[in-house]
Formats: structure tokens, sequence, C-alpha cells
């Protein structure tokens, strides 16, 4: 029987190279470029993605904001009634009149829902009736003044008008009901303060 040397050979060891002794290779000097890796702990902690906080503005700087917010805001919604206005062959204030004659009222009721002075309204009246969707008549609790009344032309057009108004006002497109509702709270409450100091 022939003898098996008492050499292993290390496999990472290079050409020719031996190292001494008995014994399976893997029980042989540890190869020196297989150094264990520093494993280190994972963070499996979600990055956190959340805005940094930002310092609450004071109130003078919160008060200039309610202003240019406000000031944009009414901006906006009156482009959106000139638009609507346009689309009918009106103006905005002809439109605004329209809108304002949910019910036969005078010149003078009409100017205060309008807060225009009564000659204007003379001019709004007249273009209403010019086009057709409106009308002259003797008022039932004062002969002597008379009432501006929705034809049924002008009826039909103000529906129309209403719902133009619904599908566009940023109001009732963004806010939800409960939202409109704190909006309206807020709004009547500010109202109210008029005259005040």
């Amino acid at each position: 029987m022939d003898e098996h040397p008492s050499t292993a050979t290390v496999l990472d060891a290079g050409p020719g190279r031996e190292v001494e002794g008995s014994g399976p290779a893997w029980k042989a000097e540890p190869v020196p470029h297989a150094v264990p890796l520093n494993a280190e702990p994972l963070n499996l902690e979600p990055p956190n993605l959340e805005a940094p906080n930002l310092e609450a503005p004071s109130d003078e700087e919160l008060n200039q904001q309610i202003s240019e917010v406000l000031t944009e805001l009414i901006r906006h919604a009156h482009d959106i009634g000139q638009s609507i206005a346009t689309e009918f062959g009106l103006t905005g204030s002809d439109a605004m009149a329209l809108y304002k004659l949910d019910a036969p009222m005078t010149m003078k009721e009409l100017g205060l829902k309008m807060g225009c002075d009564p000659s204007f309204i003379t001019s709004v009246a007249d273009a209403l009736e010019k086009h057709g969707l409106a009308r002259r008549e003797p008022s039932q609790r004062d002969r002597r003044s008379k009432n501006i009344v929705l034809t049924p032309e002008g009826v039909t057009v103000r529906d129309r008008v209403c719902s133009e108004l619904t599908a566009r006002a940023p109001w009732c497109t963004t806010l939800d009901t409960s939202e409109r509702r704190c909006l309206l709270t807020l709004m009547r409450k500010m109202l109210k303060s008029r005259g005040r100091r």
C-alpha cells in the first residue's frame, strides 16, 4: 500500500506553498486575505419623510397672508362671474342682478342687494328688459313704485347662470359640505363685526 504524504496543501496559498502537518486541508492555517467583514446591524427603520417643523407665523404675518389670499380669492370669483356673464351675452352687473332677482322686488331693494346706486340699477333694469329677461310692473305694496320681475326666459337664464356658478365657484368645487358650512359661519361672523371698532 502506498503511503500518502503528510502535508496538506492550502487551496489559496499559491503555487508551491505547502503547510506541514497532518489532517484534512480545512484544519490548515486560515487564508490571510479571507478576513471576515465587520457586520453592522441593518437599519430597518423607514426613512423620515416628514417635512421639518416650520415656525408658526406671527399674528402680523398671519393677517398679511389672510389679506393676500382673500384678495386673490375675490379676484378669482370676480373673473368667474365675468366669464359666465360673457357666455350669456351679459355684463357682470347684469348677471349679478339676474342672480339676485330670486323674487319680484323694487329697484331700491335690488340696489340694496347689489350695493349699487339706484341710478345704476335703472340702467341694469333697462339692459335686462332689452334682453327680454325682465320687465317692470307696478308694486302690489306701493303703486307709486315698480317691481322688477323676471320673464320666463329670464327665469331660465337665471337657472343656467346659477348652475354654471355652482360648477365653477371654488367653494363648490374644492370644499365638502361641512367645510362650506364652516366657511359660511366664519364669513357671517366677520360680517356681523361691520361698524365695530
